[in-house]
This record gives structure tokens, C-alpha cells and sequence, in this order.
């Protein structure tokens, strides 16, 4: 599983690095953008669910 995030949609609410911190943080501006190359561990699917499901512009897909 693996998580991106959409830039022309992501309004930087940051409610991706406020819920999965360790998949999720923030660009200079407060966008989010995907920390690493964006694979989610096992003990993160959750984080990351959660983190897809409360993003208001629904711009993080999990491929």
C-alpha cells in the first residue's frame, strides 16, 4: 500500500499530519505532502484510512 497526495487539490488543512504523522508532513507553506517514498506499513493502514476518509479536498489516494 502505498499514499500520495494530489498538490492542485491539497488545501492545506493538515488534518493528513495531524492524524499519521509518520506517513504525512508539511511543505514550507503547510501543505501536506507524503514523507519517504509514501509506502504505508502495516501498523499505518489504519493512520492512513484515516488520514484519506478526513481529508476535506479528498486529496490523498492510497494505490
Amino acid at each position: 500500500m502505498k499514499v500520495k497526495i494530489d498538490p492542485e487539490r491539497c488545501q492545506g488543512h493538515g488534518r493528513c499530519y495531524d492524524l499519521a504523522p509518520a506517513l504525512f508532513g508539511e511543505d514550507d507553506e503547510g501543505y501536506g505532502r507524503v514523507l519517504g517514498d509514501g509506502t504505508v506499513s502495516p501498523e499505518e493502514q489504519r493512520a492512513a484510512r484515516l488520514a484519506v476518509s478526513n481529508c476535506p479536498e479528498r486529496a490523498i489516494e492510497i494505490l
